[in-house]
Parts: C-alpha cells; structure tokens; sequence
C-alpha cells in the first residue's frame, strides 16, 4: 500500500509539474509575454486547473465527469487565454480593455472555486454515507444511474433509428455523399428553416447512437435470450453502418463525433478499470493539444491547406478557443445592458416557439456576437458568462457549486457500479462526461435539443433495478438483476 501511495504522489507531481509548469512556460516562450495583471490572474487559473486535472489523471477511481471538466477549463480557459493574454492576439476582432481581461480571468476563478467547493461537499457526504456500510437509502442520482437497459424498449429504438435513417437520408439533397462532403453540404442544403434541420438531424444522429450503444451493452444473460442474440448480431452491422454515416466527424461537430467514439471506447469493460482510465485519459488531452486545433479540416466544402503552427498561434488565431474572449465580450455586454434573470428560462424551455413567446431570450452567442458588431453569428457563450449574465457572480458560484457536486456523485455512482453491465452508470455518465465540454462552452439554447435528446433516450431504454444499493462492495450479497426475458427465447434458468 505505501507503495501505491508513492507511486500515486510521483504521477501527480509530474503531471503537476508537466500542466503547471512545462506546458504554460512553453506557451509564453514561443509568443513573447505583455506583463499585466490579468496575465498575473490567468496564471493563477491554469496553477488551479492543471492541478485539479492532474488529480484526475492519477485517481484511483474512476472519474469520467471530472476529466471532462478539467480538461475544458485547462485548455479553453487556461492555456488559450494565457496566451492570449501573453500575446495580446484574439480570434476575433472585438478587443476590451485590461479591466475587463482581469474582470474575465476572475470569473473563470469564482466558477473553478466554486466548482471544487461542490466537488469537496459531495466528496465529504459520500464519505460520511460510505461509514453507514449500506443502510442509507439510494438517492436518486443512485436510483437513475442503477436502472438497466431493457431489451424490449432498446429494440424498439432500433426501429425507430432505422425508419428515421430511412426518411431523413432519402431526403437529403446528395442523399449518402452528403455526409461524406462537408458539415456545409448539410447544413446548407435540405430544409429552409436551419433551426428545423438541425433538429432533423439531430433526432436521427442521437437515436442511432444510443442504439449502436445499448446493442453493444445490454445484458444478456448466459443460456437465455437465444433470439435477443441474434437479433442482436443482425442488428449491429447495419447501426455501425448507419453511425458511420449520420455521427462522422465530416457531417457533425467535431466534439459530438468525439464523444461518440469516446464513449463506445470507455464503455469497453477493460477500459473502465482505473489503471486503463487513466491511460485513455493522458491520450485524450494529448490529442486535444495536438490534434483538435486541425480537426475542422471537413467544416467547410471549400478546404485550405493545412499548416501546420505552434500551439501557441493556435490560441490566438483560431475561433474554436474563442471562450475567454467570449467572456470578456459578455462582462462588457452587462456593464452596458445589466443582468437578464429571464435568460435562464431559455435553455429548458427551448421547443417553445417564438410565435408563442415573442420574449424568449436568444441565443447568448448570437447576442454576443451583435454587441460585438460581427456579420457572423454562431459563436460559443461559455457557461461562465452564461451564468454570469443572469445574476453575476453570484450565479457564477451557484451554477457550478451545483454541477461539481452532482458531478461528484455521478463519478462515485459509476465507479461503485462499474462491474455492472448494461447500467446507466456505465453508459450515461461517459457521454454527458464526454458532451459537457460542449455544455461548458455553450451556448445553452444551442446545444439544449441534442442534450435533452443524450439524457432522454437512455431514460426511456432502460427500467429500475429491484434493489439498487448505495455501496455494493460492504452490502449483503443479492441475487443479480434480471430482465425481462423475450417469450419463445429460451427464458432464464
């Protein structure tokens, strides 16, 4: 055991050393540095993110909404802002002054502070239920992420993909090649309303998701369920087909494809011991680092030349790591225009219809983006400047003390139940954990339909366990759960 112990202090110390240290040095060497203290500030953000992502990388337990956090936060609104701030280069042309640079670096702050506060508070309950030895009763983070896949609602999903892929790509101008072109060629093409195309689209890309997921996942029990097998078998290569084509990183978002293949992957069961995590995890950010700045090669159907330039410039001069600068717009947004408490009605009421609410707040990007006097509009608003336009920093702090404690927990239900196929635990936790870099970086209104689709969908797949326990490793042995078994199959013994 000491030897784990030193072995776990070593790794964090060198990732500490490799996110705090090496890696910020590395960005301000290469672009020259302008003292200021909003650089002083930013420094501070990247010591606290680097260092809570490096705890990450080196847990014990799994920890899928944590790593999907603190990877947002190290990079989007640690190292690109410092160099921004470093080289006093944006993406975009809007520029603010020194006082709202350092107003914008401690918002990212409260929202870290806050967000380990919530982490710690869970932690510390989870602690306190832990000595109880399973006599507290499940909540209901427990109780959700305990139910199962039930085959008989998981197949009817598969029908409904199938007849949506059916309708959908039989009427999509250039039909299959489309999806292979460009997100362009389908954005711009297919019905006149935008808004209503991407909910088309997105009511396919989902469903077929979930489907490939759940067919992968659901438990079958050994001797029984000899027709849910080959059902099964015959219908996975026809919904690995269909999520080649409607969830590739050419016709969706890059961060949508990646959390589709990021989730098929951390679902695998050798891939969800701590040690494998671990490892997946150090690649993730690698890729991020290196790979995603060149990953919107197939945004556009006109395509440049890649070239290839230092992370450094990539900060600075690519609109993907616009989040900081986003911030800063916002803090000046609210000195000119004051707070909008309505704003936060927007995201859960989103299928409400303008014709019906001539007042529903807008997207927070599109506003951002007119205050700053762009001609284009589809730019993120990071929840931190969401938040912050609804009340100030005192949403800022209730907002993310909330999320790192339900985060908290859904990594510690997930890790207790991680021997549990087919569970929500083993298949909901990754893809939110996955997708919540693009809740984090927003804007709300614009990613509401796709995200209420992610969490749905498995609720509607799955039942409750008969018994869900709190901590299964110190509860009685109970007899395993089953489901229900399709007539004419075999049954269960």
């Amino acid at each position: 055991m000491q030897d784990l112990r030193v072995r776990s202090v070593t790794g964090v110390f060198l990732w500490a050393v490799t996110l705090t240290v090496l890696l910020p040095g590395l960005i301000l060497q290469s672009r020259g540095v302008h003292m200021s203290a909003a650089l002083a500030l930013q420094g501070v953000v990247v010591a606290h993110a680097g260092g809570a992502l490096s705890r990450v990388l080196t847990a014990r337990t799994l920890r899928f909404v944590a790593l999907g956090f603190w990877v947002f936060a190290y990079i989007w609104l640690g190292l690109a802002p410092l160099a921004m701030l470093a080289a006093d280069a944006y993406p975009w042309p809007y520029r603010t002054g020194e006082g709202t640079a350092l107003g914008a670096a401690a918002v990212i702050e409260l929202g870290l502070l806050a967000y380990s506060a919530g982490t710690a508070f869970a932690a510390r309950r989870e602690h306190t239920l832990a000595t109880r030895e399973g006599t507290a009763r499940p909540g209901l983070v427990e109780r959700l992420l305990s139910r199962r896949l039930a085959p008989w609602r998981l197949l009817a999903l598969c029908a409904v993909a199938l007849a949506l892929a059916v309708l959908v790509i039989s009427g999509q101008p250039g039909r299959l090649g489309a999806y292979f072109t460009s997100r362009q060629a389908i954005t711009e093409t297919g019905a006149a309303d935008a808004s209503l195309r991407s909910l088309v689209t997105w009511s396919l890309s989902v469903p077929a998701f979930w489907a490939l997921l759940g067919l992968l996942r659901v438990r079958l029990l050994p001797g029984g369920d000899r027709w849910l097998r080959g059902v099964r078998w015959l219908l996975l290569p026809v919904l690995v087909a269909l999520n080649v084509v409607v969830n590739n990183p050419i016709s969706k978002p890059r961060f949508w494809a990646g959390m589709v293949l990021l989730t098929l992957l951390f679902t695998i069961p050798l891939l969800r011991r701590p040690r494998a995590f671990r490892a997946m995890a150090a690649a993730l950010v690698a890729a991020l680092l290196v790979l995603f700045p060149y990953s919107d090669y197939f945004r556009y159907s006109d395509r440049e030349e890649l070239a290839v330039v230092s992370l450094a410039y990539q900060f600075t001069s690519n609109g993907d790591f616009d989040a900081f600068q986003q911030l800063e717009t916002g803090l000046d947004y609210a000195r000119d225009n004051g707070f909008s408490p309505e704003g936060v009605l927007g995201p859960p009421l989103f299928m409400v219809p303008r014709s019906m609410w001539p007042e529903k707040p807008e997207d927070t990007g599109i506003t951002l983006a007119r205050f700053a006097g762009y001609d284009f509009h589809n730019l993120s608003a990071p929840l931190w400047i969401e938040s912050y336009l609804w009340a100030g920093p005192f949403a800022v702090i209730l907002v993310f003390c909330l999320l790192g404690a339900a985060g908290r927990r859904a990594d510690d239900v997930c890790h207790r139940l991680r021997e549990q196929p087919g569970t929500l635990a083993a298949l909901l936790v990754p893809a939110f954990a996955f997708y919540q870099m693009v809740f984090l970086r927003g804007s709300l209104l614009a990613i509401a339909g796709p995200l209420t689709l992610l969490v749905a969908i498995p609720l509607l797949i799955s039942t409750p366990t008969a018994r869900p326990f709190r901590f299964p490793s110190t509860a009685m042995p109970t007899a395993p759960t089953r489901h229900a078994s399709i007539p004419g199959t075999g049954g269960h013994p």
